[in-house]
């Protein structure tokens, strides 16, 4: 089971403020994703992959949470599109299928706490590429003012949402607590610095197109967020 299953009816609500990377992703699916299908791995509630999809590109969306599932298949069908959605896990994807474009967004990455599962992921997301295909991630490493400012406290996030941030600076961990009056759920997530990734990208047979600071493509001159289009290595 997922810590995402008991969130997932508010999610959406949870995160609503969240708007700016769908564009972004957009763009790279228009960009890289020719006739489909796009595999969007931690796919959710369909945020990203259902504007996909409305666009006419097919989305394999992957997901651990059968929750999550459930109510990106209902928001597709509001949307009169269709995914098809598939449950499982980073690391080892059910996806067989060689396909020209896989994207990780919203920090989804970042539930993986080791190197050796970091590693793992990277070399299926590989695996599932076409020889020209590539691969578009984003995540972040906080910053000593947001720790500061939301270390062990809860904020309301949305009307009736409340979350809270446990930091870790040491172990690079954060536990992040989701409630509202009827859910609640705990997650554990950890983060790499930037000049961090390079190396496991290119251990894991990619090579980097743009590093980006933020989703208007500035590019990266340090800050929290990391966005980064990589391409199989040839």
């Amino acid at each position: 089971m997922s810590e995402y299953d008991a969130i997932a009816r508010i999610y959406d609500p949870w995160s609503r403020s969240v708007t700016e990377d769908v564009p972004f992703y957009l763009e790279e699916a228009r960009r890289w994703g020719g006739d489909g299908p796009v595999v969007e791995l931690g796919v959710g509630t369909g945020r990203i992959a259902v504007p996909i999809a409305c666009d006419g590109i097919p989305v394999i969306g992957v997901d651990s949470s059968r929750g999550m599932l459930e109510v990106c298949a209902e928001r597709a069908k509001l949307a009169g599109t269709t995914l098809d959605l598939r449950l499982g896990d980073l690391r080892e994807p059910p996806v067989d299928e060689q396909v020209p474009l896989v994207i990780i967004p919203f920090r989804s990455l970042l539930h993986l706490d080791a190197d050796d599962d970091r590693r793992k992921a990277l070399r299926a997301v590989r695996g599932m590429l076409q020889p020209d295909g590539h691969f578009v991630f984003d995540v972040f490493a906080p910053s000593r003012d947001d720790i500061e400012e939301t270390n062990g406290r809860w904020l309301e996030r949305e009307p009736e949402i409340y979350e809270r941030a446990d930091w870790d600076e040491a172990a690079r961990t954060l536990t992040l607590s989701v409630r509202s009056v009827e859910h609640r759920s705990t997650m554990r997530l950890a983060w790499l610095d930037a000049d961090e990734w390079p190396a496991l990208l290119e251990n894991a047979g990619f090579a980097i197109d743009a590093c980006y600071g933020w989703f208007d493509r500035r590019p990266y001159s340090g800050g929290e967020d990391t966005i980064w289009v990589t391409r199989v290595a040839g």
